[in-house]
């Protein structure tokens, strides 16, 4: 992350919304493994699936939404919002509770 924000890369316009929302998939399923893992149950078949899975999901509704002129894409960024809000509290709990327990 630290090389790509200092990297001086540009992104096209045309393919903005497809990037957002793969690095917000990435994020998501990066913080849940993280949440598993903490958790005691990590499962590289079900993080693997569930990457590729929410990925194609997520870019199948923002095509859709281009070919219907909609931001359907907008669904899939407050979806990865809300989960990464979510797996991010649990972790601060969870983190928390074993350092101050």
């Amino acid at each position: 992350m630290a090389l790509g924000a200092f990297a001086p890369v540009t992104i096209p316009h045309a393919v903005a919304k497809y990037t957002a929302v793969a690095i917000l998939a990435a994020l998501d399923t990066g913080l849940g493994g993280f949440r598993a893992a903490l958790e005691g149950r990590f499962d590289s078949v079900a993080f693997i699936s569930g990457f590729t899975f929410n990925s194609l999901l997520a870019a199948a509704l923002t095509y859709l939404g281009d070919l219907l002129g909609i931001d359907l894409y907008v669904a899939a960024v407050v979806v990865f919002g809300v989960r990464l809000f979510d797996n991010l509290a649990v972790v601060r709990r969870m983190v928390l509770n074993r350092f101050l327990s």
